[in-house]
């Protein structure tokens, strides 16, 4: 069982930057792909980032590549998402995801994922 606990959401403006931090709990952190989504109001869970076990290997949304950008520490048990360039089409609750599969499996399939965050709040205002 891992329990996910994300942070660092707000209200920023238009280009602005925001990190968003997801705790994990457990000792085998480094086994478990992370990965991040969001949630706009009326619209479907959308993949955001992934990244593999030991850090190695990411994917990005094409909305998002160059923009965001997804890590991990492993001695830390945790995962950060650096958001730059922050649009108003950003706005959304953020959701942090794991799951022991690797991340060629789970990939950008939030039903892929077995353990879930409860979310943090992104605004970005124009």
């Amino acid at each position: 069982q891992v329990q996910l606990v994300e942070s660092g959401g707000g209200l920023v403006q238009a280009g602005g930057s925001l990190r968003l931090s997801c705790a994990a709990s457990g000792r085998t952190f480094s086994s478990y792909t992370m990965g991040w989504f969001r949630q706009a109001p009326g619209k479907e869970r959308e993949f955001v980032a992934a990244i593999s076990g030991s850090g190695g290997s990411t994917y990005y949304s094409a909305s998002v590549k160059g923009r965001f950008t997804i890590s991990r520490d492993n001695a830390k048990n945790t995962v950060y998402l650096q958001m730059n360039s922050l649009k108003p089409e950003d706005t959304a609750v953020y959701y942090c995801a794991a799951d022991r599969a690797t991340l060629r499996v789970v990939h950008a399939t939030p039903g892929a994922y077995a353990y879930w965050g409860q979310g943090t709040q992104v605004t970005v205002s124009s």
